[in-house]
C-alpha cells in the first residue's frame, strides 16, 4: 500500500485531487460559528459515482476520515473538516439527469443547486417545493443530508417528504441503490429515509430521485404587524386552529425588521414588535381574507395585502434578506472585531411560539447579548440569531451560553433541538439530551452497521464513544 495521495492519484483522473493550502483552507468549514474545524489532507472533486467509490475505497484502506461537502452553506458544522481527512466535494456532480413530467419526478446528482432544479421543473409546469433560505446556492445533496426545510414547509413539508430514492456509496466503496421511482412502495426497511438527514455519517449520496408537484396557483401575500410578540403568537395559533393552511407563515421580530431596513430599506415598520408574512396559493383571495380576520382578532395594528405579484415578490424578498441583514448588523456592531452570527434552529409546538420568543428575549436581556428571532412560525420552527464578536473570546463564550439556554428552553417547551438545519457538531450534545440513552444506543448501532470503522464524517451527529 502506498501513501494515500499517491493511491488517490493512481485511481482518479488528473485534477481531481487537490492539496494546495489555499484550497484546503477554503474547504475547512461551513458557515457555523462555535464549531471547531481541522485541516484536511486533500480535497477530492469527483465527477461520477465511480470516482466517489474509488475515493472511499482508498480512504477505507488507509482508515482516513471522509468528510462529504456540498456548497458549505450549513449552519451546524456538519461539513467541517477534521485534521487529516479527505474532503469529498460533490459540487462537480451537478447534472440534472432526468425530469419525467408524466411521473412527476426528477433524478439529479447531489451538486445540483436547489434553484436550478426549481427552474428546470418550472419549464415542465412542475415545482420542486422544498425551499431553504439558501436555495439559490445550497445543493440538493446538502438539502437531503440535513433534511432541509424552508418558508413553504408549513404547507408543503421538508426535503425528506420529496425524496423517493437514492444512490449511495457505502463505507467499503460499494454502491447501494435504495428507494423507488413509483408513487407508492413499501418493500423492505426504509433505507432511503435513514440516509435522509444523516449528514454524511452513513454514506455519500451520489444520485437522488425526487418527487415533483404541479406548480401551485399564484400566491396572494399579506403582512400583519403587531405591537407585541405575544399578539403575533396568538395570531399564529388562531390561523392554525381555524384549519387554514397558508403556503407561508413567517415571523420577523423587531431586531430583524430594523436590521433589514438598515441593510436594504423596504419600508418596514421598525417600531413593531413583530411582523407576520403570510401567503396562500389555493383559493388565494378567499383564504387570505379569512386569515386576515384571524390576524385582526389577535390584535394586528396594521394589515397590508400585496396588490400584485411584484409586490408579493418584494415582501418575500424582504424575508429572504433576514440573514444577510443580520450579518451586516453584526459587522456594524463590532467594527473593530469580526462580527458573526450563531444561528439557532428550534422547533416547538405552534401554540408555544410566543413562549419561545418571550423566553429568548429574557435570555438575551439577562446576558446582554443581542438576539433576533426569525423563522417559520406556521410550523413552530424559529431561528434565534445570536450576534457575537469572533475576535473576543468572552463574546463567543457568552454566545455559547445564550445558545445553550435557548436549546434548553426549546426542549422544555416540548420542542426539538433542530427543525431543519441538522445536528452537525453544534447540537450533538443536545441531540443526546433530547433522545436519551436508549435513542443514543440505537443511533450508535445504526452508525456502526453502516460505517464500522467510523470514517464517514466523524464526530458529527453522535459521538461513537
Amino acid at each position: 500500500m502506498g501513501l494515500p495521495i499517491d493511491d488517490l492519484l493512481a485511481v482518479l483522473p488528473a485534477g481531481r485531487v487537490l492539496t494546495d493550502p489555499d484550497v484546503l483552507a477554503a474547504h475547512c468549514r461551513d458557515e457555523a460559528d462555535l464549531c471547531d474545524a481541522g485541516t484536511p489532507l486533500a480535497v477530492v472533486r469527483p465527477r461520477s459515482t465511480a470516482e466517489v467509490a474509488a475515493t472511499v475505497r482508498v480512504a477505507a484502506a488507509h482508515r482516513l476520515p471522509v468528510v462529504p461537502q456540498g456548497a458549505r452553506t450549513g449552519l451546524t458544522g456538519g461539513a467541517n473538516a477534521v485534521d487529516g481527512a479527505l474532503v469529498v466535494s460533490l459540487t462537480g456532480l451537478n447534472r440534472i439527469i432526468e425530469i419525467d413530467p408524466d411521473e412527476q419526478i426528477a433524478v439529479v446528482q447531489p451538486g445540483v443547486v436547489n434553484a436550478e432544479l426549481c427552474r428546470a421543473a418550472a419549464k415542465e409546469g412542475l415545482a420542486y417545493l422544498p425551499d431553504p433560505g439558501s436555495f439559490e446556492s445550497s445543493t440538493i445533496g446538502g438539502n437531503v443530508s440535513t433534511d432541509a426545510g424552508g418558508m413553504c414547509c408549513v404547507k408543503y413539508g421538508v426535503t425528506g417528504e420529496y425524496v423517493l430514492g437514492l444512490e449511495v456509496v457505502l463505507a467499503d466503496g460499494e454502491i447501494l441503490r435504495c428507494g423507488r421511482r413509483t408513487v407508492k412502495g413499501v418493500a423492505g426497511y426504509d433505507l432511503t429515509g435513514l440516509f435522509v438527514g444523516s449528514e454524511g455519517t452513513l454514506g455519500i449520496i451520489t444520485e437522488i430521485t425526487v418527487r415533483l408537484r404541479p406548480a401551485p396557483e399564484a400566491a396572494r401575500t399579506m403582512v400583519a404587524v403587531y405591537p407585541t410578540v405575544a399578539a403575533a403568537g396568538r395570531a399564529v395559533s388562531s390561523v392554525i386552529a381555524a384549519g387554514h393552511v397558508p403556503s407561508m407563515l413567517e415571523l420577523l421580530d423587531r431586531t430583524h425588521l430594523r436590521a433589514i431596513e438598515a441593510y436594504r430599506p423596504q419600508g418596514l415598520d421598525t417600531e413593531a414588535a413583530a411582523m407576520l408574512l403570510i401567503a396562500t396559493d389555493t383559493h388565494a383571495a378567499t383564504d387570505l381574507a379569512a386569515i386576515a380576520d384571524c390576524c385582526r382578532s389577535a390584535g394586528a395594528s396594521e394589515l397590508y395585502v400585496a396588490e400584485d405579484a411584484l409586490e408579493a415578490q418584494a415582501l418575500t424578498s424582504a424575508r429572504r434578506l433576514a440573514h444577510p441583514a443580520m450579518e451586516h448588523l453584526a459587522v456594524q456592531a463590532f467594527p473593530s472585531g469580526r462580527g458573526g452570527l450563531v444561528v439557532d434552529d428550534v422547533a416547538v409546538p405552534r401554540t408555544r411560539v410566543a413562549d419561545l420568543v418571550a423566553g429568548v428575549e429574557e435570555i438575551s436581556a439577562r446576558h446582554g447579548v443581542l438576539v433576533g428571532v426569525v423563522g417559520h412560525a406556521g410550523d413552530g420552527n424559529l431561528h434565534p440569531v445570536i450576534v457575537v464578536d469572533r475576535a473576543d473570546q468572552s463574546s463567543m463564550d457568552s454566545g455559547r451560553l445564550v445558545f445553550d439556554e435557548i436549546m434548553r428552553l426549546g426542549l422544555s417547551l416540548g420542542g426539538t433541538c433542530t427543525g431543519e438545519h441538522g445536528v452537525g457538531l453544534l447540537k450533538r450534545d443536545w441531540l443526546a439530551r433530547e433522545i436519551g440513552p436508549v435513542g443514543m444506543r440505537i443511533h450508535r448501532a445504526v452508525k456502526l452497521a453502516f460505517d464500522p470503522d467510523g470514517i464517514f464524517n466523524p464526530g458529527k451527529v453522535i459521538a461513537l464513544r
